[in-house]
């Protein structure tokens, strides 16, 4: 994969939002949209867990929901439609959901790239964990060996990205039994704790803050909320 291009002296806030509805995340977003949209940040990325909920893709096949809405309700598991590319997807806590939100513009107007620059970034942060992940052909995400420990499913309007990637770390794998996870019946799914990482959560944030930082070629600024304007 060619190296992607860098604007110098690029400027991302990254946002540790904690546990959050998938609603309010999709709130998060759009206000993130908006500052990138007005040039306060090249880019925005929100770090954050969700409340147990069941996603849908743009494309994505209800059928691949195995319980039915009043069963899920009892569960106390939301289903949403979102406008994300891929399939059926899961979220819950312990699981790390990041929302990148970057103006292409800044780097390289090429989503294929962008998505292979989002599975570097998490094979890379797996690594630091003696994990060797990689790609899987015909299938977006990342995996150890035939189970997939992130999922990624992003969308573009007007070369500014939202929705994201999934990053199994430490939360219940049985939420994935409701569903066939993005659509795939032949492999699993799979965490980091499954593989022996026990480490603190937010020591793998810090992780994942450092290779974005590499990745996209940005200097940062971390805040627990979204910041308007220039910090310096």
């Amino acid at each position: 994969m060619a190296a992607p291009k860098t604007l110098m002296g690029s400027r991302c806030l990254i946002v540790k939002a904690g546990l959050v509805d998938y609603h309010d995340g999709l709130n998060l977003q759009d206000k993130a949209r908006y500052i990138v949209q007005q040039g306060c940040w090249d880019g925005i990325l929100l770090l954050l867990e969700h409340l147990p909920v069941i996603t849908v893709g743009a494309r994505g096949n209800r059928d691949n929901i195995l319980r039915n809405n009043s069963e899920l309700q009892h569960m106390g598991i939301a289903v949403v439609n979102t406008s994300r590319g891929g399939d059926v997807t899961c979220h819950s806590p312990g699981q790390l959901v990041g929302y990148p939100v970057m103006n292409l513009g800044n780097w390289q107007r090429d989503v294929h790239s962008y998505v292979n620059l989002l599975e570097e970034l998490l094979i890379r942060v797996l690594a630091r964990y003696g994990l060797r992940a990689g790609r899987k052909a015909s299938y977006t995400g990342v995996w150890l060996n035939d189970e997939k420990v992130a999922a990624i499913g992003v969308a573009v309007r007007r070369w500014i990205t939202y929705h994201g990637f999934a990053l199994n770390i430490n939360n219940n794998l049985e939420l994935f039994n409701q569903i066939v996870p993005c659509g795939i019946h032949e492999f699993g799914v799979t965490s980091l704790a499954k593989n022996g990482v026990n480490t603190e959560f937010g020591q793998i944030i810090n992780t994942l803050i450092n290779e974005f930082s590499i990745v996209f070629g940005c200097s940062m600024h971390i805040s627990d909320k979204l910041i308007e304007g220039d910090y310096y």
